[in-house]
């Protein structure tokens, strides 16, 4: 459900009204009856919605319309998503799809994670990576909740590497892709300018991309990202490896804001999650939209079928 505080309930229950999340798959929703009930879609029942039982994690009590943001709604969040975890690893659902939770809020209330990446690589032993996918663009982040200054001594050829060898294995196995193209961007302008502005490009990314090349990936790169994203969404690549998280989701979010599904890749299960953040001012308002979260439960419900045999 997310941080109580936020629109993920609202989006959450939104979404278990529409005809198209209806039609792909039930939900168990892990969070707080009474927040569900307080959200501006709420109609009084869930007989009828894609909803098929809420499992009361948390009793939260507040004044006012819904619950204040803090530490307390950071670690409710924290035990829906621990939980939803636990049901997926146990088999007792098809995929997770994460509602938005408030990184700080969730550190203060003592769980040290850079959010539900983190957290899921931790649970699970396993590296994941964040793919954002739209319609027209994928992205995805080598380093991702970072500070700028700490990108060029973070990036290394092991993680661009496990970066592109996840995505085209997620590609194949998820999407149908038969020899996913991948895009690898440089880290500096233009590329480094042979060095000029930066040599990341010929001592991290360029042997990163040899490396994935003789491992029989179809990968280009170091490719300069001003004009890398117009070629992706032209439809030559198939996704864009990303050295930072602005780089990958200031082009990804102009193109597909409220569409866009982030996508955990490289854990033993699926998941997904919608492309914003709590957005407390619209909590409670009706003001926000569920289509991301949407286009996520849909998502993981085709990824799931796909990873059964069962798609058509």
């Amino acid at each position: 459900m997310g941080d109580p505080a936020g629109v993920g309930p609202d989006v959450v229950v939104a979404a278990a009204w529409s005809p198209r999340v209806r039609r792909a798959c039930s939900m168990r929703v892990f969070g707080d009856r009474r927040v569900l009930e307080s959200t501006p879609a709420w109609r009084g029942r869930i007989d009828g919605s894609a909803i098929e039982r809420i499992e009361e994690v948390t009793a939260l009590r507040w004044r006012g319309p819904r619950p204040r943001p803090g530490r307390r709604c950071g670690e409710a969040a924290f035990r829906y998503l621990e939980q939803a975890v636990a049901a997926v690893r146990r088999g007792e659902c098809d995929a997770l799809v994460t509602a938005p939770l408030n990184k700080f809020w969730m550190n203060r209330a003592g769980h040290p994670y850079d959010g539900h990446t983190g957290y899921l690589s931790h649970v699970s032993g396993c590296r994941a990576v964040m793919m954002l996918a739209g319609r027209r663009l994928r992205v995805v982040l080598v380093t991702a909740h970072v500070a700028h200054r700490s990108v060029s001594e973070l990036l290394d050829v092991g993680s661009i590497v496990h970066a592109g060898r996840t995505t085209e294995a997620h590609l194949r196995r998820y999407h149908g892709v038969d020899r996913p193209r991948l895009a690898v961007a440089a880290l500096n302008p233009h590329g480094g300018e042979g060095g000029l502005f930066g040599d990341e490009e010929r001592r991290v990314i360029r042997p990163a991309v040899r490396l994935l090349r003789r491992r029989g990936v179809s990968a280009e790169g170091p490719l300069p990202a001003d004009t890398l994203f117009a070629a992706a969404v032209s439809g030559d690549y198939d996704a864009v490896i990303c050295m930072y998280h602005d780089q990958a989701l200031i082009p990804l979010k102009m193109l597909e804001f409220g569409r866009a599904v982030n996508v955990s890749m490289g854990l033993p299960f699926i998941r997904t999650s919608p492309d914003h953040g709590t957005a407390y001012e619209l909590a409670g308002t009706g003001a926000a939209r569920a289509d991301s979260m949407e286009e996520s439960l849909v998502l993981a419900a085709m990824m799931a079928r796909r990873l059964r045999g069962r798609v058509a």
